[in-house]
Order: structure tokens, then sequence, then C-alpha cells
């Protein structure tokens, strides 16, 4: 590892900022602290496989970071109860390293380096945007295998050996225009959006250009920064025309915006990126978000995902959300790699990410491209008497 490279890393990474994929419903503390140990080998074989992982367990971001991690943690444990991996000739078992980054792109770089000295093997993380930007030029120098399970920006995978499970920016945002004025017949959409959020602004942009190209209109495009009220914003939403509002932002921004939206007795339906999930966790009242639609590649609802709902309420005494599906298949993706490649090998192992396709919870025969991107299809969730369901 070169440490010159990335103690300069550290000081340019502090300038960038950070985003995730989207929300996180709110976990409890277990095993919610840094610079952990989780899933550690156990039974008989030949070597042990280190999957480091990167992304916020404290802070204000925690819980995607807290749900990644305990979503890998189970994987990590059935993958080992049934015997490990076949690798080659080799049967291996995984051990996850855990740090906790806070979403800032500086403490990314010292965990990143932290877990090269403890003998990462690959990376599963970042989960948050602006720590992925950081960190993934040293995997690059590294040539490590790094596969982000809920980093969205596109740039992220702008090398050959990043790898991204969850949906980019653009894609969230034409996908969801396409949703609210092919398949709801919305003309005219107001939209609340974070401006200091690479997230936020990315999704944003991607929907404002589909909205157009479909014959839609934007009524008005109401930023907001940290901190800020929404009432200006709202405001100016109500005297527009609008018949529904997007906000692509992150499910604790998205709590404060309902609220303020029902104070001022705005009606209109709310439509929201993947950042929501976990919204109703956060909202004191739920009634101020019955009706809202946003997309997700998992449901804790479906048949399909019950045996690990199960696994993860046991275990962490709470649902599990796309994150923690996100940190699930991650590993899984690993385990699907190793055996394709049969061999721990770097090099091999990224070779080996475009040959495989996996059946997980986000996806069915999840496959990855060249480029680092996923090929599944996404979900829209909706929020129907205080719970979550399936958009019919």
């Amino acid at each position: 590892m070169k440490k010159v490279k990335k103690i300069m890393a550290l000081g340019l990474a502090a300038t960038l900022t950070f985003a995730s994929m989207t929300g996180c419903s709110s976990k409890s503390d277990t095993n919610s602290g840094s610079n952990s140990d989780s899933g550690t080998a156990s039974g008989t074989s030949d070597e042990t496989f280190v999957i480091g992982g990167i992304g916020p367990l404290t802070g204000d971001a925690a819980s995607y970071g807290i749900s990644v991690k305990q979503g890998a943690e189970i994987a990590v444990k059935e993958i080992n109860e049934a015997g490990g991996v076949k690798v080659g000739d080799k049967t291996m078992q995984l051990e996850l390293k855990f740090e906790d980054d806070q979403a800032t792109a500086d403490k990314a770089v010292t965990a990143y380096n932290t877990l090269m000295d403890g003998g990462m093997n690959v990376l599963l993380g970042c989960v948050t945007t602006g720590s992925c930007l950081a960190v993934v030029d040293l995997a690059k120098e590294d040539n490590i295998l790094m596969l982000t399970p809920s980093g969205s920006a596109a740039e992220i995978t702008k090398n050959d050996n990043v790898f991204r499970l969850c949906f980019t920016d653009p894609l969230q945002g034409e996908t969801m225009a396409e949703h609210m004025i092919t398949d709801l017949h919305y003309k005219n959409i107001a939209v609340i959006y974070k401006n200091s959020d690479e997230y936020s602004t990315g999704v944003y942009e991607a929907f404002a250009a589909k909205v157009a190209e479909l014959g839609g209109t934007i009524t008005t495009a109401e930023a907001f920064a940290d901190g800020e009220d929404f009432n200006t914003q709202l405001t100016s939403i109500k005297g527009t025309d609008a018949e529904a509002i997007f906000a692509p932002i992150y499910y604790n921004d998205a709590a404060h915006v309902v609220t303020q939206a029902a104070d001022l007795s705005i009606t209109l339906p709310f439509f929201g990126s993947d950042g929501w999930d976990g919204i109703l966790d956060t909202v004191t009242d739920k009634a101020t978000v019955e009706g809202a639609t946003f997309l997700s590649p998992f449901f804790s609802g479906e048949e399909t995902a019950a045996d690990f709902v199960a696994n993860y309420e046991n275990a962490y005494n709470t649902t599990p959300d796309q994150f923690a599906a996100d940190g699930y298949d991650g590993v899984y993706v690993f385990k699907s790699a190793l055996e394709q490649a049969k061999t721990t090998e770097s090099a091999d192992l990224i070779s080996a990410m475009t040959q495989i396709k996996v059946d997980g919870l986000t996806g069915t025969g999840i496959s990855f491209s060249a480029t680092g991107e996923p090929q599944k299809a996404a979900k829209f969730i909706k929020i129907e008497n205080g719970e979550y369901a399936a958009a019919k």
C-alpha cells in the first residue's frame, strides 16, 4: 500500500461532500460501533477471506451504515454455517471487518487504510457517495475489487475494479419520471431537492430532463440547504398548478418536508427516490406521509424475503430495509465471484464480476456490466394505512 499517496488523498478527500443512495430506518444500537470485526470465520477451512466494509455507524447517516453492516453479517453467518465458500480446491470461511466513516470523505480514507492494513481482500463499500468518491482511486491503485451497496453517483464506477449494487442517481430520476408521467398520467410536477447534496441534485437533474422529454412540466424546482426551513419552498409549490411533488431527498429531510406540507394544508401526493426508505420510523405522524410512493430495490413484505426478514428481526429486533438487503446481497455477490474465479486473486475476481448472475433480495438474476452497473429492476413502494406496500 502506498502510504504517501493515501495520506495526500486524505487531505484531498476532506473537501468532498457525502451522499448516499438513499434513506434508512432507525436501527438498534446493537453492533453499531466502529472498528468492529463481525461474522468471524468459524468451522474448518483452508483460509479466511476478509470482506472489508466502510459506512457510517455513528452520526446523522448512521442508519445507512448500520443496515448494510447488519445485512452483511447475516449473509456471512449463513455462508460460514453452510460450510463456507468453495474456491478452486480450497474451502474458505468469510470474515467481515467494518469501519465507521461517519459519512465523511476524510474518515473514509482512514477507514480504507485501516482495512488494507488489516488484510482486506475485497471492499463492500462505501455506503455513501462522498465516501465512495474518496476511496475509488485508492482501490484502483491497490487493484482491489470494490462493490458499493448504495453509492449512487454515476462517477463512482469510473474505474474498472469498482461495481455498484444499487441504482444510479440518473436511473432513479428517469424511472420515477416515467412512472409519474407515463403510468400515473401526471403532467405538472413540482420538485423540492437539496442543492448541496450530490445524490439529491443528481436524481433531480435526470428527473427534470426525462419529464421534459416525456412532455411533462416542472412547475417549480425548489432547492434547500442544510438546516433550512421548508416553509418558503412549500409555499411556492402551493402557489403552482402542480398535481404532485417529487422529492429526491433522504428520509430525515423528507419527514420534515411532509410534516410542514401538512401544516400548510398541502394535500398533493408525494413521490421520492430510494432515500425515503425508513421514513415511517422518522415521522411523528404517519398520516403526513400516507399515499407517498418511492423507489426501492427491496420490499420486506415479499414472500421471497421471509427467511432473511425473520433472521434479521431475530438478530437485531428491527425490520430490515433496502440497505440491509444491499449488504446481504453484496456478500453473496462476492461469494459468487469467488466461486466463478476459483481464486482469490483480485484481477480474477474483478473479471468474474461480469460473468456471474446472483438471485438476491434486491433482484433476480442480478448481473453486472463491464462499466460496473447492475442489471436489475426497480420496485415502487407505497405507504398505505401507515405501512409499506408494493405499489400496484
